[in-house]
């Protein structure tokens, strides 16, 4: 696993010393901060894939800062993980009433806390189980750089590709043109936002020939999402 931006709320600084090593040793970028109001700001800034979270944290409690990421659209679906001595069944469950995704009370083991966070990845991130991705009647095969719905290939431009592997990667999600602008083409400065609807808008016509449905969903204010249900 590779790539991976993982932040870090811990104020036990021996303790984040040693998550830290192990996260990087496995390949992730780890940021991390012991302040509940510096994490606000931020995952705004590192746009993490996944967040682990103390609850005891200095200023703002962990859970009230889980309770904010979970109201903010650009962070209501990144993978939050609760790092707690707290082992009541009470707490957990109140943890996971917040939006936590999973719960794991101290001392734990680093290499088991790094499991776990790849298997919660793996969930929402299918592209990390492999070189395959699929959604509905949608297949991309990303080494081949192929793509294909209902069993007819599909050609697209090289941003149209990335562009549609992002989709895939989080199906349902809805992603805004800010957060596709960052995760597409890395904030060039020379793109702008009416250039994601340029592009959504090829995509579009590129996977629904032959008057198939269409698989991009826009919504109002917000942006766009791969959603077969709309």
């Amino acid at each position: 696993m590779t790539n991976m931006r993982l932040l870090l709320v811990e104020d036990d600084r021996a303790l984040a010393d040693l998550v830290t090593y192990h996260f990087e040793r496995s390949g992730y970028d780890v940021t991390r901060t012991g302040d509940g109001e510096e994490a606000l700001i931020l995952v705004e800034e590192v746009k993490p894939d996944v967040i682990l979270l103390d609850w005891m944290i200095e200023g703002i409690s962990g859970i009230e800062v889980c309770r904010r990421l979970r109201r903010r659209p650009s962070t209501a679906h990144v993978p939050i993980m609760m790092l707690t001595a707290r082992g009541e069944e009470s707490d957990r469950i109140r943890g996971f009433e917040t939006g936590a995704d999973d719960y794991v009370t101290k001392p734990f083991s680093p290499r088991e806390l790094v499991a776990r966070v790849g298997a919660v990845l793996r969930r929402v991130r299918p592209a990390l189980a492999g070189e395959a991705l699929s959604y509905a009647d949608l297949e991309m095969d990303v080494a081949a750089h192929r793509v294909r719905r209902a069993g007819h290939q599909v050609p697209l431009g090289p941003t149209e590709f990335r562009l549609l592997k992002h989709f895939l990667e989080h199906p349902g999600r809805v992603f805004s043109r800010e957060r596709l602008l960052d995760a597409v083409w890395s904030h060039d400065p020379d793109i702008d936002a009416r250039t994601v609807d340029v592009h959504v808008r090829r995509l579009r016509q590129a996977l629904n020939g032959d008057d198939r449905p269409d698989l991009i969903r826009t919504v109002r204010s917000a942006g766009y999402s791969l959603d077969a249900e709309h």
